[in-house]
């Protein structure tokens, strides 16, 4: 603290001010370090870790990864103003003008490790507090761990080669770590490691809603260790998958569902709806409030462009669901995806969304002309409430944001949020990691009960989807799989039916890109995507994929060269 009161001390007199009251005055509110090493300062130091979770905003988002993983899917436009308004979410969506120099790379890159930072400084005191002073001591450093964790993983997912460091290294060290030092697939083993201490060291319970627990570092280790299972080669291809893993997350995945804390919630609604915050769904989720003693509370700024156009909010229409997501829910007579052809009809270019029959979770997921918008059937989502309907189309994502009368919204213009949390893993991608493990061990017949819950709760969730008259908002249909009946169970058909089931159910929450990397089938999906998605909308007539390099980020250049070349750019860049 006082290093920072000096360099703007300094930073003013270079500007030709006098500095003489600067220098001479006393600072005020200074800590020194050994004052912070106190059981209370670090149950403080702690809190300040987990406060890193949310602590983003719109131009690098990271509490939701939207604007790396949808709009970089195929589920989602970047949307706003047009492809100059955050010109560097354009690049993403585009692939092939991205570079190595964007601003948002480098930001994000930076915040992650700001995240990091805050859990290594609390676990380094908390791990030199005797547990005698500090009886919660080995659950906060399984909190710590945990939390680190999280921001490994997506730095992880993102940039693929990143450096490693933990508490033990001095920061006078710092610019020794090489983001080679391990392989991709120690990197993986880094934070299975970190997951792992904290399942066995949390308890089942907190008393703090919000503070991580045993079941949540299982769900969050059954995650990344379902990510590393994927083995890839240093060309980001996948070239094996791991059994033994796989059957590790079984296992966690297991231990959750038994645990008898979690369960779908009845409606797929409420799980974007505030009063159903920390719900038996939400597995961990980023904790936000207001009117908590701080002058503007702790509110939602990573998805704070993605509201609609309209007075009641005012701001900005990014994150726009792509005409090719809006086909993928349509489903056939039996109620089933149309896993080959929901493409050949474009549902959003003829507005009629009563001619095919429609997975209800589309209208949970996307704001749609004509329809209710947040269930306000006094409320009818109009086409001119997006920002640039003539580049973007007329769509606008809905999970991320609250109805205009909800007690968790906050205007801070020009943008909007909420207080509404955020779930970073909720217990229906438990069921879906559970079955993709079991399909991809052989074991399709098992994975069967577990996909179907999904769609079961998916079937159930139409009672909020009316239209003023009571009417439906859309004509829906959607059945469970059942073989010999609807569908044959195989081994492929089974794998199609869960990597489409994610799709429908993660839809527009930020992780889509990534599962498309772990399956190594990025690249020729999101090709084919463009080459239908070109001849509907104008700004992706440059984008292209391409296979060995935009699986991950770039390094950032900045940080290339704030180490002096010891970090190494990933491949093809």
């Amino acid at each position: 603290m006082k290093t920072k009161i000096l360099i703007a001390a300094v930073l003013i007199c270079t500007l030709g001010v006098s500095c003489k009251k600067y220098l001479d005055e006393t600072p005020q509110a200074l800590i020194s370090s050994e004052e912070l090493n106190t059981p209370a300062n670090v149950e403080k130091m702690a809190i300040a870790a987990y406060s890193a979770l949310g602590n983003d905003y719109w131009a690098a988002p990271y509490s939701d990864m939207w604007a790396y993983g949808s709009i970089r899917s195929g589920d989602a436009y970047k949307g706003g103003d047009g492809t100059g308004d955050v010109a560097d979410f354009h690049a993403y969506e585009t692939f092939s003008l991205n570079r190595v120099d964007l601003g948002t790379t480098d930001v994000t890159w930076y915040r992650l490790y700001v995240g990091i930072n805050r859990v290594n400084d609390a676990l380094g005191r908390i791990n030199n507090l005797s547990t005698a002073a500090f009886p919660d001591k080995l659950t906060r450093q399984a909190e710590m761990r945990f939390l680190r964790g999280h921001f490994y993983f997506l730095l992880k997912i993102l940039y693929k080669r990143v450096p490693y460091i933990d508490e033990n290294i001095p920061k006078a060290g710092y610019d020794t770590v090489s983001n080679r030092s391990y392989t991709s697939d120690q990197l993986w083993s880094k934070i299975t490691n970190d997951f792992s201490f904290a399942a066995a060291n949390l308890p089942a319970k907190q008393s703090d809603i919000g503070r991580a627990n045993k079941y949540a570092a299982e769900a969050y280790l059954a995650k990344t260790l379902l990510y590393q299972a994927y083995t890839q080669d240093d060309n980001n291809n996948v070239t094996a998958i791991d059994k033994a893993k796989l059957a590790q997350v079984s296992s966690l995945c297991d231990d959750v569902i038994n645990s008898g804390q979690y369960g779908l919630l009845p409606d797929f609604a409420d799980n974007f709806l505030s009063s159903f915050d920390n719900s038996k769904e939400s597995v961990f989720a980023i904790q936000y409030s207001q009117n908590d003693g701080t002058p503007e509370g702790r509110v939602d700024n990573g998805h704070s462009l993605d509201y609609p156009m309209v007075s009641q909010y005012g701001c900005c229409g990014f994150h726009v669901p792509s005409h090719n997501l809006i086909n993928a829910f349509q489903t056939d007579n039996n109620g089933l995806p149309l896993f080959n052809t929901f493409n050949n009809n474009d549902v959003e270019a003829s507005g009629d969304y009563f001619a095919s029959t429609f997975d209800p979770r589309m209208d949970h997921t996307a704001a749609i002309p004509g329809h209710p918008y947040k269930y306000k059937t006094d409320f009818i989502y109009q086409a001119s409430w997006s920002r640039a309907p003539q580049v973007y189309g007329p769509l606008l994502s809905m999970k991320e944001t609250v109805a205009y009368d909800d007690p968790a919204f906050k205007k801070y213009p020009p943008f909007m949020s909420s207080s509404k949390n955020w779930a970073i893993i909720r217990y229906a991608d438990v069921l879906l990691m559970k079955a993709e493990a079991q399909i991809e061990s052989g074991q399709e017949i098992q994975a069967l009960p577990y996909i179907n819950q999904v769609r079961q709760r998916a079937a159930n969730s139409t009672s909020l989807l009316k239209q003023a008259n009571g009417g439906a908002t859309s004509n829906y249909k959607i059945s469970t799989y059942q073989p010999g009946i609807n569908c044959t169970w195989t081994n492929d058909y089974a794998r199609q039916a869960l990597r489409f089931e994610r799709r429908m159910e993660f839809a527009m929450e930020g992780y889509r890109f990534f599962d498309l990397v772990r399956w190594g089938i990025a690249a020729d999906y999101l090709n084919a995507y463009f080459n239908a998605e070109k001849s509907r909308v104008g700004q992706l007539q440059d984008a292209v994929f391409k296979k060995n390099r935009d699986e991950y980020l770039p390094i950032p250049l900045n940080q290339i060269n704030f180490s002096k070349g010891l970090y190494k750019q990933n491949t093809g860049w």
